[in-house]
């Protein structure tokens, strides 16, 4: 499907170098950093560790020492401090590990009069902001392809760090996922557009998915994509290759617009779902903070259904 475009809201006529592509996303990292712990704090609230003793790394409580109990959990430090012995108890800690994606390709930098803000900045506004809440949670969180999963607090400029040096490369951004098997009790957050040909995707999704995987996506529209508002002669221009197409009368094309847009969202939320991924749309011109709360949600339920955000 074409990701076709007004020229007048294009930076240009033609695709950008990848050269250019790449000094366009180290340009926008340090907004998105910020803009992902905004969001993140935003909806702070309600949002804290699962409170229940288990296998993991953060600190909980001390508790008495109960008798039957291996020698070796005792804290020291703190029974010394007072009468009778103390364990020192961590944070259960989720088996999953969450593998994150954001779609950083050409036709993720299109932002139309009607959004608030480019596709891009709004896949790692959302992706980032995802992650912090998700370490703060208790789970473990890397970059799809590119890093290790981590659970550190200061998650958003680790990542950060990492997408940083990935922006400094010249090639070409990929419309899809790196092909990385996941394992049964792993999870991917995939962010784009998702114009994209559905049988490719398949392909992708079950590279990922072939050990048991499942995972969540969060398809990010302009409004104009959806709504195809044009009327007159307008050209319209695709982000990832030199083609154009030129209309005399553009409104009378939206019908047939809004029929292929639905049937290739069909075939990509079938595909999505065949895989054991849930699919929500989300519309720049929307709060980031509904689609993220709608994702945190997603999460905890883990259910593989549809909506919108």
């Amino acid at each position: 499907m074409v990701d076709a475009r007004l020229i007048e809201t294009s930076d240009s006529a033609h695709a950008p170098a990848c050269r250019q592509v790449a000094l366009d996303l180290a340009r926008r990292l340090p907004a998105a950093l910020v803009a992902a712990k905004d969001l993140a704090a935003s909806l702070m609230h309600g949002v804290h560790g699962r409170r229940r003793a288990g296998v993991g790394e953060t600190f909980w409580q001390f508790r008495h020492f109960t008798s039957g109990e291996a020698a070796q959990t005792i804290d020291w430090r703190r029974s010394a401090r007072g009468d009778g012995l103390f364990v020192r108890e961590r944070e259960w800690e989720a088996a999953h590990t969450l593998w994150l994606w954001m779609d950083l390709s050409p036709s993720m930098g299109f932002v139309s009069d009607l959004a608030r803000e480019p596709k891009v900045d709004r896949a790692l506004a959302l992706g980032l902001a995802a992650a912090d809440l998700l370490v703060r949670g208790g789970e473990r969180v890397g970059l799809l392809g590119l890093s290790r999963a981590l659970a550190a607090r200061d998650i958003v400029d680790r990542l950060g760090e990492v997408l940083a040096v990935e922006a400094s490369r010249d090639v070409e951004r990929a419309e899809l996922p790196p092909a990385v098997a996941l394992g049964p009790r792993n999870r991917a957050i995939l962010i784009g557009d998702f114009l994209i040909e559905p049988k490719l995707f398949a392909e992708r999704l079950s590279t990922i998915a072939a050990r048991g995987a499942s995972g969540h996506m969060v398809m990010i529209a302009d409004p104009v994509e959806e709504t195809f508002p044009f009327a007159g002669h307008v050209e319209l221009v695709d982000s990832d290759s030199p083609a154009t197409l030129r209309l005399g009368r553009a409104e009378s094309w939206r019908a047939d617009y809004e029929q292929r847009l639905a049937r290739h969202r069909a075939d990509i939320f079938d595909v999505a779902r065949a895989h054991g991924i849930s699919v929500l749309v989300h519309r720049t011109d929307r709060p980031a903070s509904e689609a993220l709360i709608a994702l945190r949600a997603r999460l905890e339920e883990g259910g593989a259904t549809g909506g919108r955000a």
